[in-house]
């Protein structure tokens, strides 16, 4: 069985599972604990980066170069087009998500959880040692204000004008390129996880996000778009299981 060792809480992690998902594929999950747990990263990689897919004896890191791999092993459902045009459109939208988008949705996540103790400890792992978080919930919003800042108000107002955009064009369609289900539809999707977390992340996050976004009126259609296509994959998950 194929192994994801994954950051839980990482977009480019989601990523790999839904493209796991959409092709039907089992697959177990090791969850990493940022540190230490990244030494059997390195070990199994020869880097410290998630995801990583341990598939017989071929390990990869990445999360493109992972979809790939997987589209050669299962090309059914195909999530890559066979036409050369669709394709590229594809591979131009997973690249602005996977570096545009993730910078700038990263971003707002950290100035989010700098601001906000309850969603800053939502996001810390599960097996932090209790003292430690209770360190990290009491911290005042003043000593984080380096993190909060990181996203600069031009950077946020064109963030937004991108996700309303994105938000527009799904309530007129249901997949970005095409008629299908593609890897820019999922590489979109993951990063806007992080703007407002889905039912997946539990119960702690779900819901939660950045302020102003994902509570935004206008964005709601994209996160309703992003809701729907990972409960789809779920399903698929759940009866390939």
């Amino acid at each position: 069985m194929m192994e994801l060792h994954q950051f839980r809480h990482s977009a480019f992690c989601l990523k790999v599972r839904m493209v796991l998902q959409a092709k039907g594929l089992t697959y177990q999950v090791v969850e990493v604990t940022p540190g230490l747990g990244q030494l059997n990263v390195f070990r199994l990689s020869g880097q410290r980066q998630v995801p990583v897919l341990v598939d017989g004896d071929v390990v990869l890191a990445d999360s493109s170069t992972i979809a790939r791999h997987l589209e050669a092993k299962q090309p059914e459902p195909p999530l890559i087009p066979v036409d050369p045009q669709q394709a590229a459109q594809v591979y131009l939208i997973e690249d602005w998500a996977d570096t545009t988008l993730a910078r700038a949705g990263r971003s707002a996540l950290l100035q989010a959880a700098a601001l906000d103790s309850e969603l800053r400890l939502a996001l810390l792992p599960e097996d932090l040692p209790t003292p430690l978080r209770q360190v990290m919930g009491d911290l005042p919003g003043g000593l984080l204000n380096g993190a909060s800042e990181i996203i600069g108000k031009a950077e946020r107002v064109e963030l937004l004008t991108s996700l309303e955009q994105l938000a527009d064009l799904m309530q007129k369609r249901s997949w970005l390129v095409g008629d299908a289900m593609s890897l820019a539809d999922l590489a979109v999707a993951a990063q806007i996880s992080l703007m407002r977390f889905p039912a997946s992340a539990g119960a702690a996050l779900a819901g939660k996000g950045v302020f102003g976004l994902s509570d935004h009126p206008r964005l709601q259609p994209l996160f309703h778009w992003r809701d729907q296509l990972e409960l789809s994959l779920l399903e698929k998950d759940d009866s390939a299981r």
